[in-house]
């Protein structure tokens, strides 16, 4: 069976949907496209307030994501201690913390090039 093509605008739409829905903080969105040789075109990096809230937000994340556009990430790694959870869509690789693993690894500096979109929490 083919694999449905999902475009990234909709795939990004939904994952921020799911971490949104469980209150995951401190959305941001990094663009990688305008970058040569990365693994992915987007970075989507939030974070939850313990090891339990992170696991939810994965979880949420591949409910919504499954549920309206019929895709699963190609790996998901991190979730037995629930401190720093990658979700790998291809294009799309999420990174779900806990806020202080969050601060020590600040990957966000690493991709300094990269186009951050920061999405306000509306809760």
């Amino acid at each position: 069976m083919a694999k449905k093509n999902v475009s990234n605008d909709d795939l990004l739409a939904n994952i921020i949907k799911g971490i949104e829905e469980v209150k995951g903080n401190d959305i941001d969105i990094l663009d990688l496209r305008a970058i040569d040789n990365t693994v992915c075109d987007y970075f989507v990096i939030c974070n939850g307030t313990s090891n339990t809230q992170v696991n939810a937000i994965v979880h949420s994340i591949q409910k919504t994501v499954s549920k309206s556009l019929k895709d699963k990430p190609w790996h998901v790694e991190g979730t037995e201690n629930g401190e720093w959870v990658l979700m790998d869509y291809v294009n799309i690789v999420v990174h779900v913390f806990q806020k202080h693993i969050r601060e020590y690894y600040n990957i966000e500096s690493l991709w300094g090039d990269a186009r951050i979109t920061s999405i306000g929490n509306n809760y």
